[in-house]
C-alpha cells in the first residue's frame, strides 16, 4: 500500500496528511488539488486489488486458497464482471472544515490500533503516520504524509 500511495503523490496529486493501516481496512486523510477524491480512491482500489491478488498466488501463503474463494465469493455476489472483490464499494468521507474536526480525526485514526487492542500507544503501531504528529520523534512514517499543522 506504501507504494501505491507514494505513486499517487506525484503523479495524481494526492497529499496524505494522515493514515492508519489496519488488517482489514484503511484509514486516510487525504486531499488533491488536482484530482477528484473519489476517483483516486477508486484508481487506488482498483490498483491495489489486482496487487493483492498476484500477491497472494505468488506467495507462499497458508492461507491462498481461503482468501481467493473469500474474494471470489464477494465478487460473484456483485456481478460485475470480475473475478475477486478485495474492497468494499464506496468509501465514507468526511468534510474537516475545522481545526477541531481535523484534530479529532487525526487522533481517532491514530489511535484505532489501540481500540483494536494491537498496541498500547499509538506509537507502537508502524503503519501509521503517528511519528510525523509526535514532537521530537526521529522515526518517519514509510509513506510521505504531510502533516496538517
Amino acid at each position: 500500500m506504501d507504494d501505491s500511495l507514494n505513486y499517487y503523490i506525484p503523479n495524481k496529486g494526492l497529499t496524505v496528511h494522515a493514515y492508519v493501516y489496519m488488517s482489514s481496512h484503511i484509514h486516510l486523510i487525504i486531499s488533491s488539488q488536482e484530482n477528484e477524491l473519489q476517483d483516486i480512491i477508486r484508481d487506488l482500489k482498483k490498483y491495489t486489488s489486482k496487487e493483492f491478488i498476484k500477491a497472494i498466488k505468488k506467495l507462499p501463503e497458508s492461507r491462498r486458497e481461503w482468501l481467493l474463494a473469500k474474494f471470489n465469493y464477494a465478487a460473484k455476489r456483485v456481478k460485475k464482471g470480475v473475478s475477486y472483490k478485495v474492497w468494499k464499494d464506496g468509501y465514507h468521507p468526511v468534510i474537516l472544515d475545522t481545526s477541531k474536526k481535523i484534530e479529532q480525526r487525526i487522533n481517532y485514526i491514530h489511535y484505532n490500533p489501540v481500540v483494536s487492542e494491537l498496541v498500547y500507544h499509538e506509537r507502537d503501531w508502524k503503519n501509521s503516520s503517528y511519528a510525523i504528529y509526535e514532537e521530537d520523534n526521529p522515526e518517519i512514517p514509510s509513506v510521505k504524509a504531510q502533516p496538517l499543522w
